[in-house]
């Protein structure tokens, strides 16, 4: 049985990650005496010390709550991280061969611009070195975090090809308040781009228009930010989504995938800061994850927003880790 208990700290992670008890995650079932394949995740994870080759995932953990205060929202996604695991740790293997925990960052207070650095250079140093990162927040904050690492990679090789952002989300997170919250980071990010002259393209999927002011809809339409609101990404509405998503694909050269689990159903996603109302099937959003995932163009992805705090019956951390292991290959 793959334990953390085992493997020494990531370079990046605080001694937090062991207090925290993370030696008692990685376990599950054992299947023992049965014929076949019986392995699962708990079974193939490696811990942080493990040499990278090209393609591997690696999870990294962004452990904070710093940018859903600053908000005014519910605190706890700080917990996020190992409950995600948790739920993973017994999943069936199946097409997964290999799977690292990098570990996590770990947000102390109100130190959120730190936190931020930190998981962007940790993002950057699995990219450098072939590896494919997973990240789990923590608060939508972790989008600006995992940007940093994403820009850092594509700047150290001199590449400036067009980065196409996908935010599952039932909100823009475009507000231009600083410092920064779970709700500045695209804004944040449009900002940069602005900086280095490169594109902003932004595509928000999922917005409910009770959740957006009409500000932050004209935010959205300055920006030329690409949007489809909640009531248009029904399972009806599948097959038209996956088309144009396909076409934005085709005319980019990376992709940024980050799901705000919010963009769920409240009675699918019950723990989140703000729960939504109407929301976007699951079906949906895992059709347009694994649209992203086989398109041979994302480089990085990330989780935000799930709240353990005010999850029921590990509910929402079943769908947490159900769209991760999409991700993942499985």
């Amino acid at each position: 049985m793959s334990d953390l208990a085992e493997f020494a700290p990531a370079p990046d992670t605080t001694a937090a990650t062991a207090a925290a008890g993370h030696e008692t995650v990685w376990r599950g079932r054992r299947d023992t005496g049965e014929a076949g394949d019986t392995r699962r995740l708990f079974d193939i994870v490696a811990g942080p010390a493990t040499p990278r080759t090209p393609g591997v995932p690696v999870l990294l953990g962004f452990c904070c709550d710093a940018g859903v205060v600053r908000n005014q929202g519910r605190p706890g996604a700080a917990a996020a991280p190992r409950e995600i695991r948790r739920a993973l740790a017994g999943v069936p293997a199946h097409a997964i061969g290999r799977l690292i925990d990098g570990g996590d960052i770990h947000c102390e207070g109100d130190a959120l611009e730190h936190a931020q650095q930190r998981l962007g250079q940790a993002v950057a140093a699995e990219l450098a070195v072939g590896a494919w990162p997973l990240v789990l927040g923590g608060g939508h904050e972790v989008a600006w975090g995992t940007w940093q690492g994403l820009r850092m990679h594509l700047d150290a090789h001199g590449d400036r090809g067009r980065v196409l952002i996908v935010n599952l989300d039932a909100h823009f997170d475009l507000r231009g308040s600083r410092p920064g919250s779970s709700g500045t980071p695209f804004d944040q990010i449009a900002a940069d781009c602005r900086h280095r002259g490169l594109p902003f393209d932004y595509a928000c999927l999922g917005v409910s228009r009770l959740a957006n002011t009409a500000a932050l809809f004209a935010r959205a339409h300055a920006l030329g930010v690409r949007h489809v609101e909640d009531t248009d990404m029904q399972e009806r509405h599948l097959d038209a989504r996956l088309a144009e998503l396909e076409r934005w694909v085709a005319d980019a050269d990376h992709v940024y995938l980050t799901i705000d689990l919010d963009v769920l159903p409240a009675a699918v996603m019950p723990g989140v800061s703000a729960p939504a109302a109407y929301g976007v099937p699951l079906a949906v959003v895992e059709a347009i994850a694994t649209l992203l995932r086989d398109s041979g163009k994302l480089r990085v992805a990330d989780l935000a927003e799930f709240n353990p705090l005010h999850d029921r019956d590990g509910c929402g951390a079943r769908v947490a880790a159900r769209l991760c292991y999409r991700l993942l290959g499985g």
